[in-house]
């Protein structure tokens, strides 16, 4: 007998035909899931690059919308502390946000330099550098976990300042020639201080015991504050520093200085010669402080702290506390981000020799 009953994709009778067209759907399913989950990605790419894509100028206007850290890589009290406060002080009003100073010294600068290397490059944290921890750190300190001149972008110069021959108040030289002539004669019996290998107070000491052919004992600290207070105690004999570190000191008569680096005697100090005229004729060096940030900073993020640096340093609140102090505002033709990196180029160059040197006869 015939079954003339109409065969179904669904019949259990006919299994392969049911198999396929159950296939059929299950693939237009997948199909029509992988079309969405693309769209999707598509969508996200989109988001994503357009976020990535967006004008650095509309970061800069908003910049900065937080407080900014600027990293001093010495001890608190120390030239670079006193600069960096007097000057970011005036930068954070101009900016609209407070700039934080925090102090994080050590390893002659470097272990709080390196820190500002490795950070956002954002423009939220800033280095106060100096010349111990851009000039003579790549040369003193092995494996240094930074370059001073690609890890950095520069922003600009706060201060030159000269360093000050200052001794102890009892020193027995009354003046410059007999300050030389006893260190001759005394050789590693005098004992002088600095702020720690590869400071600027270090930088200054190996600079004027080679231009003189000295040879005191050198004790080093970790900052200016704590060699500063053992000159005061008179557990120390002298030490050439920053005039914005000890100027308040000479001022009061509790310490004495026999001459300073620059071409001319300086304000803060009345009656203190240029050591050039006064027996020390190649004693001649400025000493830089600067504000640096993080490789990758954007443009105009930099341009809008170098601005901010300007204005503050034609502030006459900040020129005259840093006229006071000794300091050197730079004039506006040094100021730019441009000349402060040629600046460090010609620095290392110079220094590189004396540096090396110096490690040589103490290794």
């Amino acid at each position: 007998m015939t079954n003339n009953r109409e065969i179904s994709s669904h019949d259990p009778a006919c299994p392969r035909v049911g198999s396929e067209r159950q296939g059929k759907r299950r693939h237009k399913r997948e199909r029509r899931a992988a079309r969405r989950s693309s769209r999707l990605t598509w969508l996200l790419c989109v988001a994503v690059s357009a976020v990535l894509a967006a004008p650095l100028s509309v970061n800069a206007q908003s910049y900065p919308s937080r407080p900014i850290t600027v990293v001093v890589p010495f001890p608190a009290g120390g030239p670079s502390d006193v600069v960096a406060r007097i000057v970011t002080e005036q930068m954070g009003k101009i900016l609209g946000q407070s700039m934080i100073i925090e102090n994080v010294g050590g390893a002659g600068g470097t272990i709080g330099s390196a820190r500002v290397a490795a950070a956002a490059a954002d423009g939220y944290t800033l280095l106060a550098g100096s010349m111990g921890s851009h000039v003579a750190a790549p040369v003193l300190t092995p494996n240094l976990k930074y370059d001073s001149e690609r890890d950095f972008i520069p922003i600009g110069f706060t201060a030159h300042a000269p360093a000050v021959i200052v001794a102890r108040k009892d020193f027995p030289a009354k003046d410059l020639p007999e300050f030389v002539a006893y260190l001759r004669n005394h050789g590693d019996g005098v004992k002088q201080a600095h702020g720690g290998i590869g400071s600027s107070s270090h930088m200054a000491c190996l600079m004027f015991n080679s231009e003189l052919g000295l040879n005191p004992r050198l004790i080093a600290y970790r900052g200016t504050g704590p060699a500063l207070n053992d000159l005061l105690g008179g557990h120390v004999d002298f030490f050439c520093e920053q005039v914005v570190s000890v100027a308040a000191a000479v001022q009061g008569g509790t310490i004495k200085a026999y001459g300073v680096s620059s071409d001319k005697p300086v304000p803060s100090l009345p009656g203190v010669p240029a050591a050039k005229d006064a027996g020390a004729p190649s004693y001649q060096m400025s000493i830089w402080s600067a504000v640096f940030a993080p490789k990758g900073t954007p443009a105009p993020v930099v341009a809008r702290l170098n601005q901010a640096l300007n204005e503050a340093l034609d502030d006459p609140t900040v020129r005259n506390r840093l006229v006071e102090l000794g300091g050197r505002v730079p004039g506006k033709e040094e100021r730019g981000p441009a000349n402060l990196a040629k600046l460090l180029k010609s620095e290392i160059a110079r220094w590189a020799p004396i540096l090396k040197s110096a490690a040589a006869l103490t290794n």
